[in-house]
């Protein structure tokens, strides 16, 4: 009976170390392949929904008399806003969200047109809001009291369907991205790097300055980066600053979202109402928000910009034009808005391809990238730092040597493998695992030869 009891004992030590073996490859297998993707400093950051979704396609499709706008649900589906019944049956049969609303984009945009047409109140601004299928008009808290009573009065004139409110802050060009820019006319941000084919460009905003301002990367001045050759504000809000070097250089697709960390850039889009997205500036860092209109008109004291993208995300001063994107796609540069990251706002930005369109530039992005979206143009694979070393995306200047820490390229299955921040949790299972192999053939062996001590030690001298 003891012998019995042994042999179960040793047997079930054996399985629980085999299986320790087992449990601790596969541990180990799963940390080295998921070491082959990108780290969270490379990979494009998680969205919900894409530009470009189907629901466009169907509006384009249906026509702006028959429909009022397209989003993206809270279960990812987009959603079309559509005026009857045969063009909700043609929106479910396409596989999308059908919303029968009372009024099309036609009777909304000639809302707009009408607001547009009144006298200009500074501090106001307006977009449609496709899920509520009414026209918003906000003021900020410096229109008057006569002036809201006027643009109450030309609201009514239009009908019901559009929605006054007041919004507290002051919608104001954020002067003052990802990394900052410096002029006499004040601090500004980063957005993208473009090239004409011949030369590269920094897409800003168009309200940090006008033609034929000096931009440096440090406060002294002593670190100049270019000027800007071509800027538009208002009307639109975008502007190029022409590295005086000619060439933005490595890095020049990523876009740095602070703690040494960067987002590189495939392409550019358009964004849908209802898509996450993100924007990163000198100021404030990373936040992330939601599109909530497209094609709004904001009354600045500089002046009206129309055609702008509207979102939740928080802004402040010294952000404007810091890159907007999702998932390494770019959408805008930061324009204007009102409210902080403290307490929250409206922020607007200058759609990444109608500037792309009006400067006859391309995004730079990186080689493997070149058909990731439209305007896009390959730039040279990032090379070895200078002299001095490279900077991390969060220390670098526009147009420096930026590679995103952390990365995975070029190391091989070995070298994931003995990396102890990707597999180490396995590999102690797999060391305990053979620790306990060893240690029980070891027991065995001792009992085995206790066993053969006792039966034939009466034949021992």
């Amino acid at each position: 009976m003891r012998h019995a009891r042994r042999r179960v004992v040793r047997r079930v030590t054996r399985l629980a170390a085999v299986g320790g073996l087992l449990l601790g490859g596969a541990m180990v297998a799963q940390a080295a392949m998921a070491s082959e993707t990108p780290p969270a400093s490379v990979r494009p950051l998680a969205a919900t929904g894409t530009a470009g979704d189907p629901g466009a396609a169907l509006v384009a499709r249906l026509g702006t008399a028959r429909t009022a706008g397209n989003w993206i649900g809270a279960d990812g589906r987009p959603v079309v806003a559509v005026t009857d019944a045969d063009a909700a049956r043609t929106v479910r049969g396409a596989g999308a969200e059908a919303k029968v609303v009372r009024h099309s984009m036609d009777e909304l945009r000639s809302a707009t047109g009408t607001l547009r047409s009144a006298p200009r109140v500074s501090g106001t601004a307006w977009a449609v809001d496709y899920r509520t299928n009414r026209v918003v008009v906000r003021a900020d808290r410096t229109v008057s009291a006569g002036d809201w009573s006027r643009m109450s009065r030309v609201a009514a004139g239009i009908g019901g369907f559009v929605h006054m409110e007041r919004t507290p802050g002051a919608f104001t060009a954020r002067l003052n991205g990802a990394q900052p820019i410096l002029s006499t006319g004040g601090r500004c941000s980063a957005g993208f790097n473009v090239t004409d084919g011949r030369r590269d460009y920094i897409l800003t905003a168009g309200h940090c300055g006008p033609s034929g301002s000096t931009w440096f990367a440090d406060n002294q001045g002593d670190r100049r980066l270019g000027s800007t050759v071509s800027s538009d504000f208002p009307g639109s809000d975008f502007s190029l600053v022409q590295y005086d070097s000619g060439r933005a250089g490595p890095g020049a697709d990523v876009v740095a979202v602070g703690g040494g960390k960067g987002v590189r850039i495939t392409g550019a889009a358009d964004p849908s109402v209802g898509q996450r997205v993100f924007r990163s500036g000198s100021t404030s860092g990373l936040h992330d928000g939601q599109v909530t209109a497209l094609n709004a008109t904001v009354n600045y004291p500089e002046g009206t910009v129309t055609g702008l993208i509207e979102t939740d995300v928080c802004a402040e001063p010294g952000d404007s034009g810091g890159p907007m994107f999702s998932e390494g796609v770019a959408l805008g540069v930061t324009s204007g808005g009102s409210g902080d990251c403290s307490t929250g706002g409206t922020t607007f930005f200058q759609p990444v391809t109608r500037a792309l369109t009006a400067l006859n530039v391309k995004l730079l992005v990186s080689a493997g990238n070149t058909a990731g979206g439209q305007g896009a143009a390959a730039s040279p694979a990032p090379s070895a730092p200078a002299a001095g070393g490279g900077a991390a995306p969060s220390a670098a200047s526009p147009g420096s040597s930026a590679p995103v820490t952390g990365g995975s390229e070029g190391r091989t299955l070995l070298a994931r493998i003995t990396d102890t921040r990707n597999v180490g949790p396995g590999l102690l299972v797999v060391a305990g695992s053979v620790i306990a192999l060893v240690a029980t053939r070891y027991l065995r062996s001792e009992q085995d030869r206790k066993a053969y001590q006792r039966h034939y030690s009466a034949t021992w001298g």
